[in-house]
């Protein structure tokens, strides 16, 4: 039986930002699963959801404001289901979409507007996560178009190169990986050139990688990131093309083993880290915490990501089914989430 909700899923239309996703120089377009399988799965996201309430739309979000505000009023959602990550390839204003939901009063799943800008910019997740104890890899803020943007650069080589407020590996490569100074210039000039936004530089951590997908304060199993098949001549790291390009040799050798195949201390040391580190950045409903753990045991939060991709073959929808969650009913206690902040905030102010 459904109940007589109506719900709005809103996300954002594929469009290309930039000349080249994948942080180093291709020669042509390759087949890219970010740009297309969200948007070949959004009739099956919503089959799903009115397995569970009543009214289903979806809406495709872009810069025309306005014209959201009106659909907006006009459907008049209970809640939003929201999938949206960037306008018009801004992911920046990924955070401004939610607040305007805010400003509406329309619950909506997933972390709130404060949550997302701070874990977009990733020297600011940085200071949250230092700041409650949290180890987080050290790094340096290069700003392109500082006098001399290398001045007081004091980290250790090897260094991994970042776009400072991007997500999806958006940029990473093999390149991003640097061994002395001479690569470092190179990668950086690329990145500045191409993505034209200041980089974060982080001490390369050598280790294992983990994912741990929080649902609602709970940890779901653990997932590995298995590079043992990746040539030794390449980073063990997940780049962009390991997440999205297929037929890559990084999308074929990264593997991702859920649950991960650990004791019961390390167990204990990930989710104890990503549980603070959820909790450090304010999160709720939904989150991936990527962490390294280096060669002597010690824990390192390199990415907090709110409102992780939920899509059928991701990581935190393999996390969930490991717990014998599947993707519609992960979809229907999102809803239920939001739900609940939409009853909590009637009653406040009917206080």
């Amino acid at each position: 039986m459904t109940e007589d909700i109506k719900i709005l899923i809103t996300y954002n239309a594929p469009v290309a930002l930039y000349s080249v996703y994948s942080g180093k120089e291709s020669v042509s377009k390759p087949d890219d699963l970010s740009e297309s399988s969200f948007f070949n799965e959004l009739a099956f996201i919503k089959e799903s959801l009115l397995k569970y309430f009543s009214e289903v739309e979806i809406l495709a979000v872009d810069s025309d404001i306005f014209l959201l505000i009106d659909k907006l009023n006009i459907i008049k959602p209970d809640v939003i289901v929201n999938f949206v990550e960037s306008v018009e390839g801004v992911t920046s204003f990924e955070s401004y979409v939610t607040g305007l939901y805010e400003l509406m009063n329309i619950p909506y799943t997933g972390n709130d507007t404060l949550t997302l800008s701070n874990c977009l910019d990733k020297s600011r997740a940085k200071e949250f996560l230092t700041a409650q104890g949290i180890n987080t890899p050290k790094y340096f803020i290069y700003k392109p178009s500082a006098k001399n943007p290398l001045k007081d650069f004091d980290l250790n080589f090897p260094v991994i190169s970042k776009l400072a407020k991007e997500d999806a590996s958006i940029g990473i490569s093999e390149n991003s990986v640097s061994y002395n100074e001479t690569e470092l210039l190179k990668q950086l000039g690329f990145l500045a050139k191409t993505y034209n936004q200041n980089i974060i530089l982080e001490e390369y951590i050598d280790g294992r990688e983990f994912n741990v997908a929080i649902l609602d304060d709970f940890p779901l199993p653990i997932s590995e990131i298995c590079f043992n098949s990746l040539p030794d001549s390449l980073p063990k790291i997940v780049t962009y093309e390991g997440k999205w390009i297929v037929d890559t040799v990084y999308y074929d050798n990264t593997v991702p083993q859920c649950p991960a195949n650990i004791d019961d201390d390390l167990k204990f040391l990930l989710e104890t880290t990503a549980i603070r580190a959820y909790h450090a950045l304010n999160c709720r409903d939904y989150v991936r915490v990527d962490i390294r753990l280096s060669q002597s045991g010690i824990a390192y939060v390199i990415e907090v990501n709110p409102n992780p991709d939920i899509s059928l073959d991701s990581g935190f929808n393999r996390a969930a089914k490991a717990v014998g969650i599947d993707h519609g009913m992960l979809l229907n206690k999102l809803v239920t989430l939001a739900l609940k902040r939409r009853i909590y905030d009637t009653a406040i102010k009917a206080i």
